[in-house]
């Protein structure tokens, strides 16, 4: 009977050991830290309002159902994972899915409503903070490493392309959420703007001390264009002045400081996607692009549908693919798909140092 049982183990032993390395060989895996932008569903799981779990949110998606991704379809990390030749987008890490194989894809770890300081998005409650997402990436290693050990662990993450968006809520959703905020009445503008930078350089080391190598680090976009902001702050249709000197205050430091880290560890770890310019572009000469707008979200009310959140009760349009923004603040899945194209093959100016295909051609060589 003891023999028996050993003949099962040692089958079972070798179906798993099969089976990760059949997954392992797949592409190499993603890992993704922010916010809504690039957030795949792991608010669902929390007791937050920042969510988007309900329709018409992925009204274009392959299901046709809300996934928590904030759009239309498609999000950033899922175009990014088509790029990179992924088996699937990495699953959010809260999702009772993400187990077994499914690991070495990589994990979500973004949540709508964060920033780089822990006290934006104060008024969302229950969301999954930065420091909170590289614990639960700790986490993850801890998890997988039960599943092909620590050496190759260490080397999955090593390989791996990360992905981190944050910024746009320090100013939206913080230091211009209400006037004379706590953040604003501590910090004048040029100073504030410095002193995010500061917090978010201790975050992309921290990333690099648990392991990776490989960054795509996004700025914000136009922060005083989108919809919700010509709504509300805006005048006669253009954008809001004073979330337009956030962003470009912010973006150029923002680069500047990957560029230094970068020379600090004598590696190209992190890129700098400058997606304010890649969004720019497409909201000043719309039609170039193929969108009728660039100032009216596909979904909402109000003027420029800007107010309120996107429902089943808001303004829909009928044909996404002509908006370039899907709800208030977020882009469409086409426009995600412009943003992506930039990140792949874009110049220095949108990619610094260097474009997603440069990347994936050189890590192919090592």
């Amino acid at each position: 009977m003891a023999s028996f049982y050993s003949i099962i183990s040692a089958v079972l032993l070798f179906s798993a050991t099969l089976l990760v390395s059949t997954t392992r060989v797949e592409g190499r895996a993603f890992f993704v830290f922010g916010d809504s932008l690039v957030d795949s569903g792991n608010n669902n799981y929390l007791a937050t309002t920042a969510r988007a779990d309900a329709p018409p949110y992925g009204i274009d998606s392959p299901s046709h159902r809300a996934t928590g991704r904030f759009s239309n379809g498609l999000n950033i990390p899922d175009l990014i994972s088509q790029s990179i030749g992924a088996s699937e987008p990495p699953l959010p890490y809260l999702s009772p899915a993400l187990y077994g194989p499914r690991l070495l894809v990589g994990a979500n770890f973004a949540s709508a409503g964060v920033g780089i300081l822990n006290d934006t998005g104060v008024q969302f409650v229950n969301i999954i903070r930065i420091g909170q997402q590289l614990q639960y990436f700790q986490q993850y290693q801890q998890r997988i490493s039960g599943l092909i050990g620590p050496a190759e662990t260490q080397r999955l993450v090593n390989q791996a392309l990360v992905l981190i968006t944050l910024g746009g809520n320090d100013f939206v959703n913080n230091y211009y959420l209400v006037p004379f905020s706590a953040r604003s009445r501590q910090f004048a503008l040029p100073d504030y703007v410095p002193y995010l930078i500061s917090e978010y350089q201790k975050i992309l080391l921290r990333l690099y001390e648990l392991g990776a190598r490989r960054v795509l680090v996004t700025g914000t976009g136009p922060l005083g264009c989108v919809p919700a902001e010509l709504a509300q702050r805006g005048r006669n249709g253009q954008c809001a002045p004073d979330l337009q000197q956030a962003s470009q205050l912010f973006n150029p430091q923002l680069t500047q400081m990957i560029l230094g880290l970068n020379a600090q560890l004598g590696d190209n770890v992190f890129i700098a996607a400058n997606t304010q310019l890649t969004h720019y572009n497409f909201i000043t000469n719309p039609q170039d692009f193929g969108f009728v707008t660039s100032k009216v979200a596909c979904c909402g009310q109000g003027p420029y549908n800007g107010l309120g959140l996107c429902t089943a009760l808001s303004n829909l349009c009928p044909n996404r693919d002509i908006y370039a923004f899907w709800d208030p603040f977020h882009p469409s899945e086409r426009a995600n798909r412009l943003i992506v194209s930039q990140i792949f093959t874009g110049s220095v100016e949108y990619m610094n140092p260097m474009n997603l295909s440069t990347i994936m051609a050189l890590d192919s060589r090592t």
